[in-house]
């Protein structure tokens, strides 16, 4: 079983989430995309020595921002898409020059997963699920164990992500929810930006799953 916390970031609003496995309080921050004297408060307060990953849905800027530091904080291991690892270094990519941000910093993977690849929190296995469209490497984490989805700029409630970045493409992510939308059960979705939704309220409702 996990334990979910959220945290809003950044200029743009992106979700960050601590994720504890509870049967053994290991942890990841996922998408720490702005600096968060909340978020530093709380990982205090959970031990900086239980974290274990940073788990990254995308490498757009306003998803990696404080991850350094928060690597630095915890000792936590920087996970992320074979096909958007290149964007931690890349300020075309993760469109630090689009929006004329300086001194951003060079990031680097610890791990690169690839489509299905697997990563233990804990007694918590995370699926890499591949959902390119946004970028080319958009991924969800998902727990199919706890029936949650971590589907950062990939799905929205009652949305999707852009595809009109750079490596972004309409007929990916169309094909990606359509992914998410074959998925068998329901599923919490904490998604990157805006409100918490279940993928049967997206089947449902949101007019780019809903007659996928």
């Amino acid at each position: 079983m996990i334990n979910v916390e959220t945290f809003q970031v950044g200029f743009l609003g992106t979700n960050c989430y601590i994720v504890t496995d509870e049967s053994t309080k290991r942890r990841a921050v996922i998408d720490p995309g702005y600096k968060s004297p909340q978020l530093v408060k709380r990982i205090q307060e959970l031990g900086v020595d239980t974290f274990d990953y940073i788990l990254l849905t995308h490498g757009h800027f306003d998803h990696i921002w404080y991850t350094e530091e928060i690597r630095a904080l915890t000792g936590a291991k920087v996970v992320i898409s074979k096909g958007d690892a290149p964007f931690l270094s890349d300020s075309s990519l993760n469109l630090t020059s689009t929006f004329n941000i300086r001194n951003f910093p060079l990031l680097s993977a610890d791990i690169v997963l690839d489509n299905n690849d697997k990563i233990m929190l804990g007694e918590t296995e995370f699926t890499l699920l591949s959902t390119p469209g946004h970028t080319v490497g958009s991924s969800c984490f998902i727990s199919f164990k706890d029936n949650v989805i971590f589907s950062g700029d990939t799905l929205f409630r009652l949305s999707m992500g852009r595809t009109d970045f750079v490596t972004g493409d309409a007929l990916e992510l169309d094909s990606s929810l359509k992914k998410l939308a074959s998925l068998k059960g329901d599923f919490l979705v904490y998604p990157g930006h805006n409100e918490v939704t279940t993928l049967e309220f997206e089947r449902k409702n949101n007019p780019y799953v809903s007659e996928k």
